[in-house]
């Protein structure tokens, strides 16, 4: 007890702040009176704790993912190039860096991350990167050198090598080895500034560019035999599970394509400015512009669910089927134009 230096009355001694702060929480979370044992609000404190920790965890995914999922496939995405450069070669890169640092590469994250929770994002992250490595394979054989004895691109072999690397290695990866290891992100990434690299030396004069007719065929047709084999997995799908309304992996497959079909159309509409005098010596500018609108809309396909249903159902869809369709109309178009090449 001390004394009031003014009155000599007692006066009751201050409670230290760590004090005054433990009987607030306890107030806040309804625990027993100032009186109480420490134990007493410890068991309160628990007995609040593990309900917090439980509905954070029953939020953690849904929300988690809801927030990270994003499958943008903006029509109007174009890039910014400087005279000379690749529009095409642009595109690919900007690609990659809005699905990898824009957005979240959710094919290598974990389990226990939100977007652990998501496909169908994954599955068209997949598609578009399956679309860009096949690019820049035959970016680097056919279109970056001169003919097919001269020596290969340096940038643009090693952005092949990055950019077909697999979409799900994380930082470990026990199935390949137990020591930790360059992501898929980071392969990504490199890739991308390859391309970036080879753009530059191409616009200063130092790089290679063939505006040909043969380099133009030969890259179609390597879409269109992708396109082809995409089109088989559809049909083997549709025999396989048509009408099955649980069929897990039939939107898998949607989005892949989505994913390459939208990667592929952004590609095609650049290439038509590369390639234009091609094009236009040709008279093939009403076939290309209908050839890469077939592509667009392919793409833009994005029903609220995807459907396995049997293909004359009459209530449940069969969006594999639809997809399908423009699938092998987009591959019809890319061989009549490919045979007007070799003309």
């Amino acid at each position: 007890m001390t004394f009031d230096p003014d009155d000599g009355a007692p006066r009751p001694p201050a409670i230290p702040l760590w004090r005054r702060t433990w009987n607030w929480l306890r107030g806040r979370l309804g625990g027993p009176s100032t009186t109480a044992a420490p134990s007493s609000f410890i068991r309160v404190l628990f007995r609040w704790s593990w309900r917090i920790v439980l509905l954070l965890v029953i939020l953690y995914y849904p929300l988690g993912s809801l927030i990270v999922e994003d499958i943008d496939d903006d029509p109007q995405f174009k890039p910014t190039v400087a005279p000379g450069e690749s529009r095409a070669v642009a595109i690919a890169a900007l690609l990659v860096t809005r699905e990898v640092d824009v957005h979240s590469w959710t094919p290598m994250q974990p389990f226990f991350m939100p977007s652990g929770l998501l496909d169908n994002m994954p599955n068209f992250q997949r598609g578009i990167m399956a679309a860009l490595g096949r690019f820049t394979t035959e970016l680097m054989d056919q279109v970056g050198r001169t003919r097919g004895s001269s020596q290969t691109d340096r940038d643009l072999e090693q952005a092949r090598g990055f950019l077909n690397e697999q979409p799900n290695v994380w930082i470990w990866q026990p199935s390949v080895s137990l020591m930790p290891s360059a992501t898929s992100a980071q392969k990504y990434r490199a890739g991308r500034d390859r391309l970036i690299a080879y753009n530059k030396r191409l616009a200063s004069g130092q790089a290679v560019f063939e505006r040909r007719a043969d380099s133009l065929y030969a890259l179609l047709d390597r879409i269109a035999n992708d396109i082809g084999s995409d089109s088989a997995i559809i049909d083997h799908q549709i025999i396989e599970k048509a009408g099955d309304l649980f069929d897990s992996r039939c939107d898998d497959i949607f989005y892949f394509n989505k994913g390459r079909l939208y990667a592929t159309y952004l590609l095609l509409r650049e290439l038509g400015q590369d390639f234009a005098n091609v094009i236009r010596d040709r008279e093939l500018t009403s076939a290309w512009n209908g050839t890469v609108e077939t592509f667009r809309i392919a793409s833009q396909l994005d029903p609220w669910v995807v459907w396995n249903g049997y293909p004359d159902a009459l209530l449940i869809p069969n969006h594999l089927a639809t997809q399908g369709f423009y699938l092998l109309r987009a591959r019809v178009q890319l061989r009549e134009i490919s045979a007007i090449l070799l003309k």
